[in-house]
């Protein structure tokens, strides 16, 4: 039996733990921290299509969409907190308006469900009425990362898999031909014919360790969580400047509005960018302006009590891809990082397409712009 040592228990490396186990491969997964602790505890559960122009990423998620869809058959919509609330994305100015329907038309030709409204007050009754339109994705869905991430673990370990929490790797072992046999880790040697790199923001360290690094690097971004409320924020909300600061290589601060509900009744505002290594410090200036956006949008949130701040690290990648598929540097290392803020959408199709590749089966999903061999020897690493 193929023995697969997975490297990360954040929700990507749940997804592979999963989807690995599903195909009978013997499974054990490492993590340094605890499940879920990582950049999975830090992010707002998104499952999007609206912000993806068309190509190989947004296939990526039409797939992840449907598979999240099929998980949630498995362990339960319910226990997961999987909500198919939609997305809605707001023009901010008239001028803002043609661009954003520009860019809806394109993934409506790729085959997503968009539909253009001229008063957002229809479907959000609390947002700002002088918006002058804006695009609903019906397709758009929420999950409860953390949850999602135990629960696909608990899947796993129901077919033989094993989690080691508090386990650190620092390095790779290899046959004479370089081919991957084993992994050290901080709790001893651990036989495998396959290691999956699914550390998240340190994607790029855990892959220098085993000599097949990459260029993953955190970009830094901030949640706001209001006090529960009655339900006043239907779906995810946000302007349709967020796509462009999602694209965007600039390391200083960039910052676009985001709000949207949880079940619980908080309300959770974003969102920011900013690659400042690791520097967790809280800074109040940004909280104020994600505050001030927030509030642009939905006039009502003036008047309501933040009940905590907290950031995280997105994994980041240069050209905003992430690295999924084998490395020819180390046969039998793949990669499942540097999702940036994609990481929970993208996870099923991720956990999914890697199995796939180890057991020589199409994905049917366009892989080559993920593959890590476009970062060996190239400028772009």
């Amino acid at each position: 039996m193929t023995q697969a040592v997975v490297v990360g228990a954040g929700i990507v490396g749940a997804a592979c733990a999963y989807y690995l186990s599903a195909a009978g491969i013997d499974v054990t997964v490492v993590d340094r921290g605890q499940i879920g602790a990582g950049t999975t505890s830090r992010g707002e559960g998104n499952i999007l299509v609206s912000d993806k122009g068309p190509g190989p990423e947004l296939e990526l998620m039409r797939l992840s969409r449907t598979l999240w869809l099929d998980l949630a058959g498995d362990v339960g919509a319910a226990a997961i907190e999987l909500e198919r609330k939609g997305g809605l994305v707001v023009a901010t100015s008239p001028a803002a308006l043609g661009p954003l329907h520009e860019f809806a038309a394109a993934q409506a030709a790729a085959g997503v469900r968009t539909v253009e409204i001229s008063r957002p007050t229809d479907f959000e009754p609390h947002v700002d009425p002088g918006l002058p339109g804006g695009v609903l994705y019906p397709e758009d869905m929420q999950v409860q990362p953390v949850l999602a991430a135990a629960h696909l673990l608990a899947s796993a370990r129901q077919r033989g898999a094993r989690v080691m929490q508090r386990t650190a790797v620092h390095g790779v072992r290899t046959d004479s031909g370089g081919a991957v046999t084993g992994i050290d880790t901080s709790s001893g040697p651990l036989r495998a014919d396959v290691i999956v790199n699914a550390a998240g923001t340190w994607g790029g360290e855990v892959g220098e360790a085993m000599g097949a690094g990459i260029p993953v690097l955190p970009r830094k971004g901030y949640v706001l969580v209001t006090e529960p409320l009655p339900t006043v924020v239907r779906r995810k909300v946000y302007s349709a400047d967020y796509v462009a600061n999602v694209s965007s290589s600039d390391a200083g601060l960039e910052t676009s509005c985001v709000v949207e509900g949880t079940r619980g009744g908080t309300v959770l505002i974003g969102a920011s960018r900013q690659r400042v290594g690791y520097d967790t410090t809280i800074d109040a200036e940004v909280v104020s302006t994600l505050a001030r956006q927030a509030v642009t949008l939905f006039p009502m949130l003036k008047a309501v009590n933040l009940m905590r701040v907290y950031c995280g690290f997105r994994p980041y990648c240069p050209d905003h891809l992430p690295v999924i598929g084998p490395d020819r540097r180390v046969p039998g290392v793949y990669h499942a990082c540097g999702h940036e803020g994609a990481g929970v959408g993208l996870a099923p199709a991720t956990g999914y397409a890697v199995t796939r590749q180890i057991l020589g089966q199409p994905v049917g999903a366009p892989m080559s712009s993920f593959s890590p061999d476009r970062f060996v020897g190239g400028a772009a690493a």
